[in-house]
């Protein structure tokens, strides 16, 4: 597989315009950013400024649109411009928000049109990091009655959709194909438009929705065809829901190496796809981790954590990345004590020495802040505590802990707990960091 650098633009530009639901008027400004920075939008209303990641993670459910939030801020109808930059390449980007109540980005004609236009007109910058795309290992099927999507295996260096589109007349049946990072994006994808069917206009209108537009602004049909209008491709739907399904899985925040195949398939199964596809990812790595050499084996270990046999559940570190997340196992075996009694001819590990061991590798986690070195974690408190799977002798329990906030005398983490691809249990958990020895009078 051939290494692709990052991009993105040359500099700053703006766009403005109405929004496709709203019509309200919003201004976008798209500047360049750092390699590994990941797409982001900027949303400022009223005083106010979030950062709102381009990620499945911050989708807000909507019907029609694709919409991301960071708590009461949103930006709607992010699919045209996601998709845009899917189809160009561009990987890192700051695009700040302003203007109405809702966020909704420009509409343009409906297209991709006026976002390549001005991603063209920036320019693209070719950055020193290589791109790390998401390879589609495993086949993933999902359906919600006659919609369905597939995510196979596939090319290892582009993507493949096939959009296989359905629908009552003038449309029928309609089945188009794109090869992401072979085809012509600008030409053969960002150009198809928004459409709608007569009467699901009148429906929105009477809903005050879209009453700034016209049969010219986007493409409206009625049994006989385009009212007021032409197609510009005679499969232009199919090929904008192809528009609209390139843009929603970009929100995995990487580029997807393989085949997509989908049926009637809309937004939201599209990013149920991605929710999959990165569930799939993570499974893959933790399983090469448990593989590599150990970054803090058991005597590095012990100088940290006060626990001896039998509490001591953390085998073995095998990732720390800095200060935020830490990933350690625990090989469970017949031979653990707690197996003596908990249950005679049943063997299942308990529930909270799981938690006492996501505990335990996130004191290792809270113990990398220089702030905190030579303090001892004393669990506060436990909240959302879920076990989901049961814990046997012979397993690995895979344990991952997430730094969300960490200060002089107080840690908080995010902890989960794998049996190969099984979530066994979850927990946020809260630390005093306490003195580890008594201060010498």
């Amino acid at each position: 597989m051939t290494l692709q650098q990052q991009k993105t633009i040359g500099k700053e530009v703006k766009l403005r315009g109405p929004g496709l639901f709203t019509g309200e008027i919003a201004e976008l400004v798209l500047e360049p950013a750092e390699a590994n920075a990941g797409i982001t939008f900027i949303r400022e209303q009223d005083g106010r400024r979030a950062p709102i990641p381009a990620t499945v993670h911050h989708v807000l459910k909507r019907p029609r649109r694709t919409c991301l939030h960071n708590g009461t801020l949103c930006v709607e109808t992010v699919e045209h411009l996601m998709s845009a930059l899917h189809g160009m390449g561009i990987n890192n980007l700051t695009i700040t928000v302003r203007g109405g109540n809702s966020g909704e980005l420009p509409m343009g004609d409906g297209s991709a049109n006026i976002f390549c236009d001005a991603i063209e007109d920036a320019g693209i910058v070719e950055q020193a990091a290589p791109v790390e795309p998401l390879v589609i290992r495993k086949p993933i099927h999902i359906s919600d009655g006659r919609a369905s999507i597939a995510a196979l295996p596939g090319p290892l260096d582009h993507l493949e959709v096939i959009y296989d589109f359905e629908a009552p007349l003038p449309i029928g049946h309609q089945i188009f194909a794109f090869h992401l990072g072979e085809g012509n994006f600008t030409e053969d994808v960002a150009p198809a438009r928004t459409f709608v069917f007569e009467h699901e206009a009148h429906e929105l209108r009477s809903r005050g929705m879209g009453l700034h537009l016209t049969p010219k602004d986007l493409l409206v049909l009625s049994e006989r065809g385009p009212v007021e209008n032409r197609y510009r491709f005679t499969d232009e739907c199919a090929r904008h829901k192809t528009l609209d399904l390139i843009g929603d899985i970009y929100l995995a925040g990487r580029p997807i190496r393989g085949r997509i195949v989908a049926h009637r398939s809309g937004h939201n199964l599209n990013h149920q796809l991605v929710r999959k596809l990165l569930e799939q990812d993570e499974v893959e790595k933790r399983q090469l981790l448990v593989h590599r050499d150990a970054v803090m084996d058991i005597r590095q270990i012990q100088r940290i954590l006060p626990h001896r046999y039998p509490m001591l559940l953390v085998d073995r570190v095998v990732e720390i990345q800095g200060d935020q997340r830490a990933t350690g196992i625990k090989n469970v075996t017949f031979n653990d004590i707690f197996f003596q009694g908990h249950y005679p001819g049943t063997p299942i590990m308990p529930g909270v020495l799981i938690v006492e061991a996501m505990a335990q590798l996130g004191g290792l986690l809270l113990s990398r802040k220089l702030a905190n070195t030579g303090r001892l974690p004393v669990m506060l408190s436990m909240d959302k505590v879920k076990w989901r799977h049961p814990v046997v002798p012979g397993d690995q329990l895979i344990l991952q802990a997430d730094c969300v906030r960490s200060k002089a005398r107080t840690g908080h983490v995010r902890c989960k707990a794998f049996v190969a691809d099984k979530l066994a249990a979850e927990a946020e958990l809260k630390f005093m960091l306490v003195d580890a020895e008594p201060p010498q009078e």
